[in-house]
């Protein structure tokens, strides 16, 4: 019950009851209004500045979700990016340098992009800006596919007009090595078995028992065939070609004859132990253009990855040749 007020009326020296102008009543309305419309106003800003409103919370949740797929797509593009980049440099140091074909420099090539910047980047980037970030990730990568595509496409044309020089290249281990234990030693310096000191020993020692055939590793022809007592003992030089020969040392006894053209593996003599030698093997050389340089680099043809892989350590391991 709302309580009613007086007042001392001293015209009338009486209590009256107390009124309240309706200009007053008026006052206070306006008053409680404007301050519910300011309240008001200040909890929908609050509201909307901290809390956001639904249609706000649904545009931020999908801007995370895009920049989550953003992320997605920097990282599948990164690993096909370092794809690309391997076979770019097996293009190079395999397939154009077994072809005696230049190197493609990185400058013809697209450039890589660079991927960390990238991704710090992306918190500032609006949505049209992610697009038209991908689109340029996307031609860059395009544009080295291309490059590389074209690279391939000269390497086959190489292939079909030079089916005779894959043939005269060194492309398989002398002996049998089935179990990739038999090279004994590697290319580069090793201690000498006769004088105990460290020397360059510049092809592979392949152990084996005595007999054991011994392969032309290409086509090519006989140059030498015999024993010259320059330390090789009874031995093989092939000349394939395009500046390719190879070596076949201590051997017990040569098949081959000079001037012979013999095929890829052909059987050209049997694994001995003469000349310089401390024990049954084929010492194996290749020359290119007149300079002995390692052999390890020339049995793509039988090996898988993971052989190479292994026999390139043990070729690397540090310890006695046998010649």
């Amino acid at each position: 019950m709302k309580k009613i007020k007086y007042y001392y009326n001293t015209n009338t020296l009486r209590y009256e009851k107390l009124e309240t102008p309706m200009r007053v009543k008026l006052l206070r309305v306006f008053g409680f209004l404007a301050a519910a419309l300011v309240t008001a106003g200040l909890i929908s800003y609050a509201a909307f500045q901290f809390i956001g409103s639904p249609k706000e919370r649904i545009l931020q949740q999908q801007n995370k979700n895009l920049k989550d797929n953003y992320y997605d797509l920097l990282d599948e593009l990164k690993s096909v990016q370092q794809q690309m980049k391997e076979l770019e440099k097996r293009d190079n140091d395999v397939y154009r340098a077994i072809f005696e074909a230049n190197p493609i420099p990185d400058s013809a090539r697209a450039k890589e992009m660079e991927i960390k910047l990238e991704i710090a980047k992306v918190e500032k980037l609006r949505d049209h800006q992610l697009v038209s970030s991908i689109n340029n990730t996307l031609n860059n990568l395009v544009s080295r596919i291309n490059a590389q595509k074209n690279s391939y496409d000269e390497v086959d044309d190489l292939v079909k007009n030079k089916e005779k020089l894959l043939a005269r290249t060194p492309a398989i281990q002398p002996v049998s090595n089935k179990d990739l234990n038999r090279i004994a030693s590697g290319y580069g310096y090793r201690i000498d078995p006769v004088y105990k000191t460290t020397k360059f020993h510049a092809g592979l020692d392949f152990s084996a028992p005595q007999g054991t055939p011994i392969y032309a590793t290409a086509d090519g022809t006989v140059s030498t065939a015999g024993n010259s007592g320059n330390g090789y003992g009874n031995h093989v030089i092939i000349n394939h070609g395009y500046g390719y020969e190879t070596l076949y040392g201590h051997m017990v006894r040569v098949k081959a004859r000079n001037g012979q053209a013999v095929k890829r593996g052909e059987v050209i003599g049997w694994v001995g132990s003469t000349g310089k030698s401390t024990g049954p093997h084929c010492h194996y050389e290749v020359h290119k253009n007149g300079q002995k340089i390692d052999p390890i680099y020339f049995f793509y043809n039988d090996l898988t990855p993971e052989q190479f892989d292994l026999i390139l350590k043990k070729a690397a391991a540090s310890n006695q040749s046998l010649d």
